[in-house]
């Protein structure tokens, strides 16, 4: 993996890179945590087991045949450990029976990380049900909602006790939302035995073969054992991610712009928007902050190019990062060769330049817009990328919006996750990252028919990287800081922009568009924006600034 403004492959912004070929099916790829072993002795009947620490092992996202491993605590610096990965496709006990976990009760769970006193008693009341289940009514939480498995205190071997054969009868009963929530409480609370307890139940409850939250689980179980494990700049280093060839990678990430409708609302909703914005502008230059295979810019030059009084001069600058060139197989070249082929057989007069670095390090002389250029310029998921004001004093994330206000654009095109974690502390993001990501592996789930080695790799490949970053990491190692719109528009109003309104025309394009994906997705205009909704879940907006 590379530093952490490097980090480009999962999460939406994963599935922008439009496939040019056909999709093979492709053997399972690796992510390795490296480092320390997570791992445990499978010795024994679940009442002794041993314990060791071993350098050089590590994890890997592989399939692997299952033998229930244990916990061991004889030492008080225990590591977190299993002896398989929980990203096993074969390897985890199967919780599918288990109606709570079935997709159409993946909302049932308080888990929407509001902070009312209410849905915080809720959550507080679910855990102790959780610990009641596991240890008995004699055990206690804490005034701030941690356990503690004696009442009064905080007892150094909590686990001892544990009968693990009845545990292992309780676990297909157990509601696995509740087991991640627990675990991640203990995490925050750094509390290693507990913490190991109940990522041992958690390795026989996931599965990234399983049900879309056995999916989610697996990654966020090895988020949290990357975080308790290490710490600070370590964690991110930490995660080497055995990047696939570039047209595997392709593929994967083609799989997902398949079956689901996330960067095609960005490109729909904003081509829209951009067309009315330009509509009598002779000469346009679009810059495009994250322009991938440049897929947008192909239908738009179509539309253009019908213009009544003929096309305008189109001049496009493509900003992209190193790992979107692996995508690719090249540089930007290959983006501004395949754009300049499709200008040519629309007659439209065109000229390409590249900025081949990552957004944050972008100045202005880096743009080159001439005099008498209408400007327009599209974030499609990429600047929740770029740090902010909490991570250090440069802000890049004002400052880039700052500078685009400074070339008075005709029209800014924004599409974002609508997810609230940039400045949440570790527990409330846990939070928002499961009810957040539920949503999408459901929707990846119910958009999918292929064979499921296929989809396993797509999500690895570009889902589960950005979940472990959003868990494990902290300070500049994490980079997926996700903003609500409403902080959005802070941002940009503070800058000096106006919201334009995303009309009828956006909202119909949209609806279209929906029709070839599954009947749960939904479109809404309010706030003069537009959101993309999994059933009651609202997963991306798109607005227009100028």
């Amino acid at each position: 993996m590379q530093t952490s403004q490097k980090h480009r492959s999962a999460g939406i912004h994963g599935f922008y890179h439009q496939p040019v070929q056909e999709i093979d099916p492709y053997g399972l790829s690796h992510i390795q945590i490296l480092d320390k072993t997570l791992y445990s002795d499978a010795g024994s009947q679940g009442t002794s087991v041993s314990f060791e620490t071993c350098l050089g092992q590590f994890f890997t996202l592989e399939s692997s045949s299952a033998t229930a491993g244990f916990v061991v605590y004889d030492s008080p610096a225990a590591s977190i450990s299993s002896n398989r990965s929980p990203f096993s496709s074969q390897g985890s006990h199967s919780c599918i029976s288990d109606p709570r976990h079935s997709p159409e009760n993946m909302y049932g769970s308080p888990l929407s990380g509001s902070s009312s006193a209410d849905d915080g008693n809720i959550l507080r009341q679910k855990l102790r049900e959780l610990e009641i289940s596991l240890l008995g009514p004699e055990s206690d939480i804490t005034d701030s909602g941690s356990f503690c498995f004696v009442s009064g205190g905080y007892q150094a071997e909590p686990y001892a006790s544990w009968d693990w054969n009845q545990m292992m009868e309780m676990i297909p009963r157990l509601d696995l939302k509740h087991v991640l929530l627990a675990c991640a409480d203990a995490v925050s609370n750094a509390d290693i035995q507990r913490s190991a307890g109940l990522m041992h139940v958690l390795d026989q409850m996931v599965s990234v073969s399983g049900e879309p939250i056995q999916r989610l689980g697996a990654y966020m179980l090895e988020g949290l054992r990357a975080r308790l494990e290490l710490s600070g700049s370590k964690i991110y280093r930490a995660l080497k991610c055995e990047a696939p060839i570039s047209s595997d990678l392709m593929t994967y990430m083609g799989i997902l712009y398949q079956i689901c409708p996330y960067w095609k609302f960005a490109y729909t909703s904003a081509n829209v928007v951009i067309r009315e914005a330009v509509e009598y502008e002779p000469r346009i230059h679009i810059i495009d902050f994250q322009i991938a295979q440049g897929s947008q810019w192909i239908l738009l030059m179509q539309m253009l190019a019908c213009r009544p009084g003929g096309p305008p001069a189109i001049h496009i600058t493509g900003v992209d990062d190193s790992q979107s060139a692996d995508a690719r197989g090249g540089g930007l070249d290959i983006v501004g060769q395949r754009l300049s082929k499709v200008a040519e057989s629309c007659n439209v007069p065109f000229e390409f330049h590249d900025v081949a670095m990552d957004g944050c390090e972008v100045q202005l002389e880096h743009l080159r817009v001439q005099p008498g250029e209408a400007v327009v310029v599209n974030f499609p998921y990429v600047l929740h990328h770029m740090p902010d004001e909490s991570v250090n004093t440069w802000n890049h994330r004002d400052r880039l919006i700052r500078m685009v206000k400074s070339l008075s654009p005709r029209i800014v095109t924004l599409i974002e996750q609508e997810s609230n974690t940039n400045t949440k502390p570790f527990f409330p993001r846990f939070i928002e990252t499961l009810d957040y990501y539920a949503a999408m592996f459901e929707s990846i789930a119910a958009g999918s028919s292929m064979d499921f080695k296929q989809r396993i790799n797509a999500e690895q490949q570009c889902v589960a990287r950005d979940i472990v970053n959003m868990i494990a990491c902290e300070e500049a190692e994490r980079v997926e800081r996700h903003e609500l719109l409403a902080k959005w528009r802070s941002r940009f109003t503070m800058a000096g922009f106006n919201q334009y309104p995303l009309g009828s025309s956006a909202t119909t394009a949209v609806k279209d568009l929906l029709k070839e994906y599954h009947r749960d997705y939904s479109v809404q205009e309010r706030d003069w924006a537009l959101y993309l909704r999994w059933r009651d879940r609202d997963m991306a907006t798109s607005s227009a600034w100028r």
